[in-house]
This record gives structure tokens, sequence and C-alpha cells, in this order.
């Protein structure tokens, strides 16, 4: 099975070497492992789930790069699985620029070596795509880690005049409709309608709050429980269903773990709702979920036209849409995708995104399984002290 971050595979054949590469990704990533805990004193503290993050990932879309026939060039090609990476380490460990470049290093020699050792024999062009991929993940993980201890902040007021302005208005104006008719079945659909508009803007507010405590330098603060993740995919898509029609498909496996479930709920929803809004009409959007060393992966697929790579760092910042979509004229209120970031990395995780015309867009969810390492790592506790 390949974790790469695209959803895509079978369209797509792996050249034999790509498929030895993927073969051998656990037996690469045990070696990597014990090098980085003997080298690197911020990684021995580090629970295996936290320590691996979304190499394997990384790893399995190198695999993509050196087949001839899979539209991608690099590893980073199209996906932000690289920067999301450096972003974690930013946040919940206590790397330095030199140790996150170290990891990627390693990470080169160990490829290499297990290679080697299973005489897997590499042309140059192969070789050029991986240290290219190696090299091109090293430049956006250090710029993800720079920007997330920049401090980097966005303004609030626009989503409080602008976003809340929509059902706030249709709620007061159903109101008034309300005291003006004596007609009770026409006064039960006002007041529904009204109360609808409301509890969007309730929901809307409770995001913005979580949102905005965020990245004010705090954790969402998470409600902890023991669930299978299936369910709760399977309760978004069949409200989903409801909503949008039978487009919506699940390809879900079942995992156990630690996390929040209201907020996981409120995670996917808004991922499918962002599929729907701007994936191509009639085409399907696939929940997907599967558990890879410890770690839960939730993906999202549409098909349509993707997010532009400049565009793609962009969608999980405060308030900031990507053009493509201000151009679309789609509803939007510039807070579901960073709230999809603010409680992804409260668990301790990252959202991650691939976009090509090809291979369509996906979000991939990477979170730990068990949400209490986070909270319990040494290494934040340290970082905190």
């Amino acid at each position: 099975m390949s974790f790469a971050s695209d959803q895509n595979q079978a369209q797509f054949p792996l050249s034999s070497n790509g498929k030895r590469m993927l073969s051998l990704r656990d037996h690469v990533f045990a070696l990597w492992e014990q090098q980085v805990r003997q080298r690197l004193q911020q990684a021995r503290s580090l629970q295996h789930p936290i320590l691996i993050d979304t190499l394997p990932v990384f790893y399995d879309n190198i695999a993509q790069s050196i087949s001839p026939a899979y539209p991608r060039a690099i590893a980073t090609d199209g996906t932000t699985v690289a920067a999301e990476h450096g972003g974690e380490r930013a946040r919940i460990t206590s790397y330095d620029h030199t140790a996150l470049i170290e990891e990627y290093q390693l990470l080169r020699w160990a490829i290499f070596e297990v290679l080697h050792r299973e005489q897997v024999v590499l042309d140059h062009e192969e070789m050029h795509a991986i240290n290219a991929s190696i090299d091109g993940g090293i430049q956006e993980a250090v710029e993800a880690f720079t920007l997330v201890h920049s401090g980097f902040r966005e303004r609030f007021a626009a989503a409080l005049t602008h976003d809340l302005r929509g059902p706030m208005a249709a709620a007061l104006t159903g109101l008034e409709v309300l005291l003006l008719t004596n007609d009770q079945a026409k006064m039960k659909t006002l007041g529904a309608k009204a109360i609808t508009n409301i509890q969007r803007m309730s929901k809307m507010v409770d995001e913005l709050l979580d949102t905005m405590a965020f990245h004010g330098g705090q954790d969402i603060q998470l409600s902890l429980s023991e669930f299978d993740i299936l369910e709760v995919i399977k309760e978004a898509q069949s409200e989903a269903i409801a909503i949008h029609g039978p487009r919506i498909h699940l390809d879900a496996g079942s995992v156990r773990g630690w996390w929040d479930r209201d907020a996981l709920k409120r995670v996917i929803e808004n991922l499918v709702s962002n599929a729907v809004k701007y994936g191509s009409r009639d085409t399907p959007v696939t929940i997907q979920s599967q558990e890879i060393h410890g770690r839960l992966v939730v993906t999202v697929h549409n098909e349509g036209l993707p997010i532009p790579a400049q565009e793609q760092e962009c969608i999980f910042q405060m308030y900031r849409r990507a053009e493509t979509a201000k151009r679309g004229a789609k509803e939007g209120w510039g807070i579901g995708l960073p709230y999809v970031r603010a409680v992804t990395e409260s668990h301790g995780g990252s959202i991650g995104l691939d976009s090509s015309v090809e291979r369509g867009t996906t979000f991939v969810i990477d979170i730990p399984a068990d949400g209490r390492l986070y909270k319990n790592s040494d290494s934040l506790a340290q970082e905190q002290t």
C-alpha cells in the first residue's frame, strides 16, 4: 500500500524501482529512526508517532518521483507535506533549523544505504529525483519552520464584520417578518430559518474563537475520548449526502484512538463542504481513513481545478482565501481551513494538501492515533517551561 499524498496511484504505474522503494519503506525508516535518535538530542525523547510524523507520505512521494510514468517530478511537487513536517517540528518539538535539516539528510543517507544493501541499482535520473526531492523537502520544511517561529498573526475584524453579516441579516429579517404575520405555518417556517442561521453563527463564532486562540499561541482545549473515527466519518457522510446528494463516497477503515470527537467531526465537515464547493460538479468526493505507524490519516479528495502552488499555504491562514476561489464568487468566510489546521495541530498533527490537474485535490489529516501523546510530550513540556 502506498501512503503518498494523492489518491490516484492506480491510474499511473510505478516503475520497478519505485515499487521496490515502497516495499523497503519500513527498513528505511527503521534505520533512519535509529540514526536520528542517536545523533539528534532533540529526537531522543519523542514518541515514535511524533518522530515519524509525515515522512512516510513524503517517502512514498519520492517513490512516485523516480517513476517516469508518474506525474510527479519530485516529492514536493504540488503538495505541502514537507512544509507541514517543518511546521510540526517548530510547534511541538525542541528542534532547531540544524536538527530539521540533519534529519532530512539522514533520510537521504538511509534511503541510499538500504537500496544499496538490497542491490537496487539506480540510474542517473532516479538518483537526481531522490536528491532533488530531499533538497526540496529541506527547503520547504525550513521555510515553514521559520514561518511558525516568526509568530505570524492575522487580523480578525474582517470575519466579524463581513462573514457573520449574512446569517445575521437572514435571521434578523426572518424574525422581523415573523412579527408581522399571523399565519402559523409561515411563522414556523420563518422561526426555523432564523434558528438555522443563528446556529450557523454560533458554530462560526465557536470556530472563530478557537482559531483566534490557536493563532494567539494557545492550543484548542480538546476533550479527548476513545472512539472509532469511522463512526464520525459515517455521520459526516450521512449529513453531507442529505445536503449535497450521493456524490459523497466512503472508502474508510476502522481506526480507534483518543481525539476530540466533536472537533474532528467539524474538521471533516469543513473539508467535505470545501471539496463539494470547489470540486467539479457531479464528480465524487471521497473520504478515506487508515492507520500508519501509530498515526491516523484521513483524506478528503475531489476532482476539479487545482489550487495553484503559490496559493496553497495562504488558504490555511486566517481570513485568506485562494484567489481562484475569490474569482469564482464562491461563498466562504475564511475560517474553515484555518480551523481545520488549528484542530489538527492541537492534536499534535497537521493538515496537508496535494493538488494538481492530473491528481485532483486531496486534503490530508495526519495526527497521532493517541492524542494523549502530544499532551504528554516531554519535548513540548520542556519548551513551555
